[in-house]
């Protein structure tokens, strides 16, 4: 719609005196019409469309391009709402009937007057606007408050059970929304989460979390009797469950009663996501104290770290005995030694005797300890050496900083067993590297200095290595010993020297030997020829 109450009416027609007769002939202003374009055909009012959105199409049906009915069809189907009136000179019956089919509102025929016009034009307007009333009218805003209360009820409760409303103020709003539990006394509030993918998941990954979280509530909302149990979601995204004790119903029988609901509730999602769940149950309240039940449930819920996956855990089984953490001075420096000697299957071996000595004396919260001071020893471990801890645990990286994201005994362990396995890699891939240099910085240096005296031991104290360790290494970055290389490079060079024209004199000294004799022995028993034998290759400067 144009400003104010004013509707856009677009005139298209290809003969230019009636288009602007149509135009400006008629005083459109007064009867609330404003004309916003122009257009000679079909092709140029479509052009106009976007720019000029008109409410009213007058149009023409014999034109150039794209004729009326053409165009009808076209922006009917893209604006269903849009008018259309129809003025043409064709008296046909099948235009006719072809414009109604289309959806066109009135088929006027040339020479139609002003007025007749005019009608047309403001009762095509006159039903744009009742239209809109009707959008808004009362039943409209019904049916939208109806689809916006499921979101409006959970935004409710879920302020609720975090005790953010006076008495006076969540009965007003329960009473306002619909929602079924002014008339109850005693609660009882259960959270339910998937639980973490273990490593062989393949169907889905973290990035799936709440994806995975919405599934639940939806499966919780269809599972549970709504006369009986609420089910909505937290700030967290966890699936709560509100249950409501029935008249005379003993607190005991309410708590049987939702352990039960809840228990099959995991079955259920297993069954339908192949993915386990797990919650936590807190005990009755009276509706002014049900935060402490919704508390109680995550606190529950966090034992699954002790208990592990697919279980619904009342917070009367939370652990009250906290203890302290059962400091190990052998552990740290018997992991660094298993891993540091490639004794991976040693280091995991320490993993679990630590994490089990942990799940098995500890409460959730005091395993959290013990994961915190493993972190510790894994960050001691990495940057001592000087290593990135972001270059070594990669994808791992982002526990080190939120622990808490490690909610149960398979994925801590998979956890430690990990960043073990990655340690042990980047440290080995370091070794390699470091290898790989070294022997490359003695070939270099045999390269330059074969006229001089060459022993690994020169090598072992310029390297700051010990001469055993090197020799292996050269063993097995070359696949020789370092003697044989020596010798190889040597009589390769002086072969090179003899046939290119050198005395044996001085190849035997540009190879370091100072021996003439030993030198000839030497050469003849590594080719089998002497070295005088060896002749210089001619150089071929012509083809015959």
């Amino acid at each position: 719609m144009g400003g104010g109450e004013f509707m856009n009416l677009m005139i298209v027609e290809d003969e230019i005196r009636i288009r602007n007769g149509l135009a400006n002939g008629i005083a459109w202003e007064s009867h609330g019409i404003e004309v916003v374009g122009l257009a000679a055909d079909g092709k140029e009012a479509l052009a106009m469309m976007e720019q000029r959105k008109p409410d009213i199409l007058l149009l023409d049906i014999e034109m150039p391009e794209m004729n009326g009915l053409a165009l009808a069809e076209t922006v009917l189907q893209q604006e269903p709402q849009m008018k259309i009136v129809i003025l043409s000179g064709h008296n046909d019956f099948h235009y006719a009937q072809r414009a109604i089919e289309l959806g066109v509102m009135k088929y006027l025929l040339k020479p139609a007057g002003d007025q007749e016009i005019i009608a047309a034009v403001t009762e095509a307007a006159r039903q744009i606007r009742q239209s809109l009333m009707e959008k808004h009218n009362v039943e409209e805003l019904k049916r939208l408050w109806q689809s916006r209360l499921p979101q409006l009820q959970n935004d409710f409760l879920r302020n609720w059970i975090m005790n953010r409303y006076a008495e006076w103020e969540w009965r007003k709003q329960a009473m306002e929304l619909n929602v079924g539990i002014t008339g109850y006394t005693r609660f009882l509030v259960c959270v339910c989460e998937i639980d973490p993918l273990g490593e062989d998941e393949t169907r889905f990954t973290a990035a799936d979390s709440s994806l995975l979280q919405f599934s639940l509530e939806c499966i919780a909302k269809e599972f549970v009797d709504p006369t009986v149990c609420q089910a909505f979601n937290d700030a967290n995204g966890s699936t709560v469950l509100l249950f409501f004790a029935q008249e005379g119903e003993p607190d005991s029988e309410l708590t049987k009663r939702a352990n039960t609901v809840v228990s099959r509730l995991l079955q259920v999602v297993e069954e339908c996501l192949k993915l386990t769940a797990s919650a936590g149950l807190g005990t009755v309240f009276g509706p002014s104290e049900v935060v402490h039940s919704y508390r109680q449930a995550r606190r529950a819920l966090q034992e699954r770290t002790v208990y592990g996956h697919a279980i619904a855990i009342p917070y009367l089984e939370v652990k009250k005995e906290e203890g302290t953490l059962e400091f190990n001075p052998n552990f740290e420096r018997q992991l660094e030694i298993a891993i540091q000697t490639d004794e991976v299957d040693q280091a995991n071996g320490l993993i679990e005797e630590y994490l089990q000595h942990a799940f098995s004396h500890a409460s959730a919260e005091l395993v959290h300890e013990y994961v915190l001071y493993l972190s510790g020893v894994f960050t001691r471990f990495i940057q001592s050496r000087g290593f990135s801890m972001k270059k070594v645990l990669q994808a791992d990286y982002p526990i080190f900083r939120s622990l808490d994201s490690l909610t149960t005994k398979d994925q801590i362990m998979e956890w430690a067993k990990r960043v073990v396995g990655e340690v042990w890699y980047y440290m080995d891939s370091e070794r390699r590297q470091c290898s790989h240099q070294m022997v490359k910085k003695i070939l270099e240096s045999v390269e330059k200095h074969l006229a001089e005296d060459l022993s690994l031991h020169s090598f072992s104290e310029r390297l700051f290595v010990n001469p055993s360790y090197l020799s292996r290494l050269f063993k097995k970055e070359t696949g020789e010993s370092f003697s044989n290389y020596v010798l190889t490079r040597r009589m390769e060079l002086a072969k090179e020297l003899l046939t290119a024209g050198a005395k044996v004199y001085d190849a035997a000294n540009a190879v370091g030997y100072q021996d003439v004799s030993y030198f000839a022995k030497v050469f003849r028993k590594y080719f089998g020829v002497a070295p005088s034998d060896l002749r210089p290759v001619p150089q071929n400067n012509s083809q015959k």
